[in-house]
């Protein structure tokens, strides 16, 4: 080749790298998911922890939040549940207590394939001698970003005011994160209910962002109520789809969603 075409063809070459490198990144999309397991109870009554990761694994999520944990609870044998989901899925786990039960510890966990940099649980105000409820906060690496994965399981009494009162509690922590938030998990609210238009007024519902159709997760035969929700940072995430999951191994039915991750403004 002549030292003029080697010397454009080089040129050109560079020109192609620089707009390569010039062009915004794709967006980073992450499938996430919320069971409340039942501390992996069926509707059958009985105990299938491998019948949980099956639909777990069937799901294909980056990262799930578990509500109803057991781990060295006797109901469950004395079993480590979350340790068991870890291995059966090849997923990392972090699992969080709120309550000792039957001597053992009950509360939520976190599964997940992305990077995992820091986690924490908060104890949410408890009323009238209530179970202590908490949310857990995952600090997870998607994209070479950084993001907020919450997990909780509010309060489950007719009475709503520890409900209300958790929404004010998870406001706070959302408007302290410098990072883009997901919040899922089991609300024991309806759409209609004050605790989730208070979490409506600064999240976004994945589902009804998407469909005009209730979205109902219990009961698992004649689903008739939704109250398991995936809630995102306003103009972080653009939600791309979400599936209520048809499965007997616990009495709830588990919600998974595709997400985008937007570019930071």
């Amino acid at each position: 080749m002549r030292p003029a075409l080697r010397f454009l063809a080089g040129l050109l070459s560079l020109l192609a790298a620089a707009a390569l490198s010039a062009a915004p990144a794709a967006p980073a999309s992450i499938r996430v998911m919320s069971y409340n397991i039942h501390h992996a109870e069926g509707i059958d009554g009985k105990l299938d922890v491998e019948r949980i990761a099956r639909v777990i694994l069937d799901a294909k999520p980056d990262v799930v939040g578990l509500q109803e944990v057991d781990r060295g609870v006797e109901r469950t044998q004395k079993r480590d549940l979350p340790a068991e989901l870890a291995k059966l899925t090849g997923m990392t786990v972090v699992f969080e207590k709120n309550i000792p039960h039957q001597g053992g510890e009950y509360g939520n966990a976190v599964l997940s394939r992305l990077p995992i940099k820091r986690a924490k649980n908060t104890h949410l105000k408890s009323f009238a001698n209530g179970e202590q409820r908490g949310v857990q906060q995952v600090v997870l690496e998607v994209g070479g970003r950084e993001i907020l994965f919450m997990n909780t399981h509010l309060d489950a009494r007719r009475d709503p005011a520890e409900r209300e009162h958790s929404s004010t509690e998870l406001k706070a922590i959302v408007a302290a994160a410098a990072m883009p938030v997901i919040l899922l998990g089991d609300f024991n609210a309806a759409p209609d209910a004050p605790s989730i238009a208070a979490l409506r007024a600064f999240l976004t519902d994945t589902w009804t962002a998407l469909y005009r159709e209730p979205g109902y997760t219990i009961p698992v035969r004649k689903p008739n109520k939704r109250i398991d929700y995936i809630w995102l940072t306003p103009g972080a995430f653009a939600p791309v789809s979400m599936q209520v999951l048809s499965s007997e191994a616990s009495d709830h039915l588990p919600i998974v969603a595709e997400l985008r991750l937007l570019p930071a403004r």
